[in-house]
């Protein structure tokens, strides 16, 4: 297979997945998912910057690697949020796993194997361990969000309970009617 289709295809393919997700959960999860892109792109470039990795391809016209960042890492996010969020430990663990598989199997002998990719100033255990942290970075930024979710409800109920105690009761209404 061409290297740029498959390129194209880790960009595009994992977003068809997520028609096999509720609307609201794909909705709930998003932020996350560009959060963890924002950090992934972060690493990336500092990656880049200090030498730690070289892509010896990129997705024509691009010029970064945003066929892996914008489409596996955020549609995996999203799965990953959609199974695990809610129990910490099954997720760091899965986290773990999948980033210890996907760096050495993926990144060091199948996308290097082509020639797309090479690590060459880390070692793949130590950017395992880059990802794993950015795993636990993006836990906390989604519990951050379900926390500004539950203060927005909590709000939105108020101003329902407000405007609600403002309005007359029917039965006033009609006594007011009768005078």
């Amino acid at each position: 297979m061409n290297n740029q289709i498959l390129m194209w295809s880790m960009l595009f393919l994992p977003w068809l997945t997520l028609f096999f997700m509720n609307k609201e959960e794909i909705k709930r999860f998003m932020p996350v998912a560009l959060f963890s892109a924002l950090t992934s792109v972060l690493v990336v470039e500092t990656g880049e910057s200090l030498g730690w990795f070289i892509y010896g391809e990129t997705t024509y016209p691009l010029r970064t690697s945003s066929y892996h960042i914008f489409g596996l890492n955020c549609v995996t996010t999203i799965w990953l949020f959609h199974f695990l969020y809610g129990n910490f430990r099954k997720y760091i663990i899965i986290d773990i796993v999948l980033n210890f598989g996907f760096i050495y199997l993926f990144h060091v002998y199948f996308l290097g194997g082509r020639g797309i990719f090479h690590e060459v100033g880390i070692t793949p255990f130590i950017n395992a361990l880059i990802a794993t942290t950015d795993g636990v970075l993006i836990y906390a930024y989604q519990m951050w969000q379900e926390g500004i979710f539950v203060r927005y409800e909590r709000k939105k109920n108020l101003r329902v309970l407000q405007s609600e105690a403002a309005k007359p009761l029917d039965h006033e209404k009609q006594e007011d009617n009768e005078h």
